[in-house]
Formats: structure tokens, C-alpha cells, sequence
């Protein structure tokens, strides 16, 4: 396949990882976290996030989601999100199906909540016909390559706790958030009031590493049995477990998401010179949207993979990854402009 834009998740392994999971391939070990690696993991990231942290392994950004949310919300109770998050639009209904809450969307311009679009789905307290908005849900970075200050998070998570309510994010791509704002994953997640955290790794460098991690230990409660009822629980957890250590304690994940923002932002500069091509968000992680003619982006698309946003405006979406290549751009753009010019 060639190297493209699609996606940070079509990228392949950092090499520190598959060292790190050969080491933890020499012995036998107990199962389902009982080993010595993730018991270190589980301290390295109270390290990391704080005294408080409970951090709980799943297979895929979806369980972590689900897991955080299922933490937080009981069926009768509804999390605000923006139409454009995740969990709303790329987990297939899981957090509805496996919870049982509604998802309560709000449009966004840029794919940020702010305290007064929240504040539109806060009705309804104590009405026992309707569903009880019991936490809000945001990413970081947003679907739209868009960055929260540590400022707006406080700002949301304060408005959570004022209506007894908690504050979920999203962190698939923390990394890239944490770099770009130059903060601590601390000083953006436990901090700034966030509640339950998505921390993951797989479009950063790892074959497989995502986690559920609980700011709060009020959320703390029989997790380890829901997780497990979830089939989100991974027997050779050590293998999970080592990623994500090397991963913490070599600066991979600074290094990852450094190069992977970096990319994108020359992408960006190289495409502002095509004529006809917009950037329609600002340029903050590792994503570039643009709008750019249809028969362009269609034949564009027969050279290389990415996706189509927003058909009816014409924007699409591209990713770059740890491993894109100052070439792989300079390829892709003057493909862009023969097509321009055709």
C-alpha cells in the first residue's frame, strides 16, 4: 500500500515498541495483569497522572471510551458530546448498546464544546421522562484537528462538578495535544478537573495500546469486573503493558507526536500554495482539512487513501503519522498540483 494521508492508524510500528515487546517474550508470566510489567505500568502512570489514577488496559480506543463512560453514567443517564466526537460518530452505537446512556450532541463550529453550548443540554434534572445528563465528553484533540486550552478544559470540567456531573476526554491522540500545547499530560487531564481519560497509543508508534484511566477515584468501583463483561480484558496483558512503558519512559510518545505535528504543518504550508485549495480548520495536531474541487480530491484519491469529510462541502481529511516523510509530502502535493492544473 502506498504511504498516504488516510489515517495515523495505517502508519506501522515504532521500533522501540516491538523491542520492547520481544523483552517481554523471554519468560512466562502471570496472566490478565498479575505480572510484574503492568504492575510497573500501573505506577508509572500515578507518575504520571497523579497519586489517583487507576489505569485499566483495553484493546482498542472504543473499550477505553466505553469503559470511562460506563464509569460514569448509569442507562438512564445521557453524556453531552459534540455531533462531530467519536463516540457519536465512529464506535457503531457502542457506548448506547453497551451502557445503555444516551448521547445528548451538540453542533460545534470547530468541533470544541464551550460552557454555553453545554449549557443547552442542561435541563431536565429530576424529570424522570427525561435522560439524565450526568457527563460531558470531549477530545483532545477534536475530530477536526482543533486543540482545547487547558483554560477551556478547566472551564468545562468546573461546570461538570457545579451540576454533579463529570468531565470524560477523549485523549486517542493526547500526544499530539500535549506537544502541541507544551503541557504535561497531568497539567491538561487530572489538573484542569478531568474526571476519566481515553489514554491511547496505537496512532502514535504502538501496535496496540489504549487504556481506561480514572482521575477519580469516586469512578473507581468494580471497573475491573466491567472491563472484564466487556471482553476488553487481555489475558498476555504484559504485551499491552511493555508498549506503553517504553513508550512513557523513553519520550517516544513526545518524539511520535512532535514529527507527526511537524508533518502536518508543512503539509498544510506546501498545499496553501495550490490555487483552489482552502484549509478549513486551523492546523493544530496532526490532521489537515481541506476543500479543494470534487473531481480534484476524486482523482486524488485513485493515487492515494484518504478520507472525504464532508462530501457536501467538498473538505477532506488528511492524517500524518510518526513515520510521514518531508518526500511522502512533497509527493502528494505535486500530485495535487498536476491535478490542480489538469
Amino acid at each position: 500500500m502506498k504511504r498516504g494521508f488516510g489515517s495515523d492508524n495505517h502508519s506501522g510500528i515504532s521500533p522501540e515498541i516491538i523491542t520492547a515487546i520481544e523483552k517481554a517474550n523471554n519468560e512466562h508470566a502471570l496472566a490478565y495483569g498479575d505480572d510484574e510489567i503492568t504492575a510497573r505500568l500501573e505506577q508509572l502512570y500515578r507518575d504520571t497522572f497523579g497519586l489517583q489514577a487507576r489505569p485499566y488496559l483495553v484493546f482498542n480506543g472504543t473499550g477505553a471510551n466505553v469503559l470511562s463512560i460506563d464509569a460514569m453514567c448509569r442507562s438512564h443517564e445521557a453524556v453531552i458530546c459534540a455531533e462531530t466526537a467519536h463516540i457519536n460518530v465512529d464506535e457503531c452505537g457502542a457506548p448506547q448498546r453497551i451502557v445503555g446512556c444516551r448521547l445528548l450532541t451538540v453542533d460545534t463550529p470547530d468541533g470544541k464544546l464551550t460552557p454555553a453550548l453545554v449549557k443547552t443540554r442542561l435541563h431536565g434534572f429530576g424529570f424522570e421522562h427525561h435522560s439524565q445528563p450526568k457527563a460531558i465528553s470531549i477530545s483532545q484533540p477534536t475530530e477536526l484537528g482543533t486543540l482545547y486550552t487547558i483554560g477551556e478544559i478547566k472551564a468545562l470540567a468546573d461546570l461538570a462538578h457545579e451540576h454533579g456531573m463529570y468531565l470524560h476526554m477523549d485523549g486517542a491522540r493526547l500526544a499530539n495535544a500535549a506537544v502541541a500545547l507544551g503541557c504535561s499530560f497531568k497539567e491538561m487531564t487530572t489538573d484542569t478537573g478531568v474526571d476519566a481519560l481515553s489514554f491511547g497509543g496505537t496512532k502514535n508508534g504502538l501496535l496496540m495500546g489504549e487504556s481506561c484511566v480514572l482521575l477519580n477515584p469516586v469512578l473507581d468501583v468494580d471497573i475491573k469486573y466491567r472491563r472484564k463483561q466487556m471482553t476488553q480484558l487481555g489475558s498476555k496483558m504484559r504485551f499491552m503493558a511493555a508498549q506503553m512503558e517504553a513508550y512513557l519512559t523513553t519520550s517516544l510518545w513526545q518524539r511520535n507526536a512532535e514529527h507527526s505535528n511537524r508533518m502536518a504543518r508543512l503539509l498544510a504550508e506546501k498545499v496553501k500554495t495550490v490555487e483552489g485549495v482552502r484549509i478549513v480548520y486551523r492546523v493544530q495536531a496532526n490532521s489537515v482539512f481541506a476543500q479543494l474541487p470534487s473531481d480534484v480530491w476524486h482523482a486524488l484519491q485513485k493515487e492515494y487513501f484518504f478520507y472525504d469529510w464532508d462530501e457536501s462541502q467538498d473538505i477532506v481529511r488528511w492524517m500524518c503519522s510518526f513515520d510521514t516523510t518531508e518526500q511522502d509530502i512533497d509527493d502528494f502535493v505535486a500530485t495535487l498540483k498536476s491535478l490542480m492544473g489538469a
